[in-house]
């Protein structure tokens, strides 16, 4: 399968890029230390600034992978880092990779992840040779939900997580988009 790596996207409104060191701060005042944010998103928050410093060294140490997809989402009329969109998991022999984001809660609202989500998936699929693409929310939350509902995405009955697991959707919204 032919990768990418993590490359940069350029937006109306974003840039979809590597995390870089000096997005520690925003990173973490935005989104890594809000629990609302990261309980949502299923991660741990990180309270000290130098817990997101071993995140971030995390993130960035990843990009020695061609196979690494994750995008610092930077807001361009601040700057700042707003949140973040990635493939968490990446299925090689099937072409298929599922994508998770988040978004800082005083940015969320804006259309910002759906507007992120959109432009992974034209250039993902335009620059790589992924042949589909899945996510999924759960039921409870439907800030996640109404970016993939907007998004061209659509829902499938399982993803290939719970496939794997040999477990069933339970509570869980799952969609998908194919390469046409």
């Amino acid at each position: 399968m032919h990768h990418s790596g993590t490359f940069t996207i350029d937006t109306p409104r974003l840039l979809l890029r590597r995390f870089e060191p000096q997005d520690l701060e925003t990173m973490h005042r935005n989104w890594a230390s809000v629990s609302s944010v990261q309980i949502e998103y299923g991660e741990p928050v990180y309270k000290t600034i130098d817990e997101a410093r071993g995140l971030l060294e995390q993130y960035i140490s990843g990009y020695s992978s061609e196979s690494f997809y994750r995008w610092a989402i930077i807001e361009k009329a601040s700057g700042e880092n707003i949140g973040q969109i990635a493939f968490c998991r990446v299925y090689e022999e099937l072409r298929t990779a599922e994508i998770e984001y988040c978004i800082g809660t005083a940015f969320q609202g804006n259309g910002y992840a759906g507007e992120a989500l959109s432009a992974v998936i034209e250039n993902v699929f335009r620059h790589t040779d992924f042949l589909k693409l899945e996510a999924y929310h759960r039921a409870e939350n439907t800030k996640s939900g109404r970016v993939l509902e907007k998004s061209s995405m659509h829902i499938t009955d399982n993803v290939e997580r719970f496939r794997r697991e040999g477990l069933e959707p339970e509570g869980e919204v799952c969609y998908c988009i194919e390469k046409s």
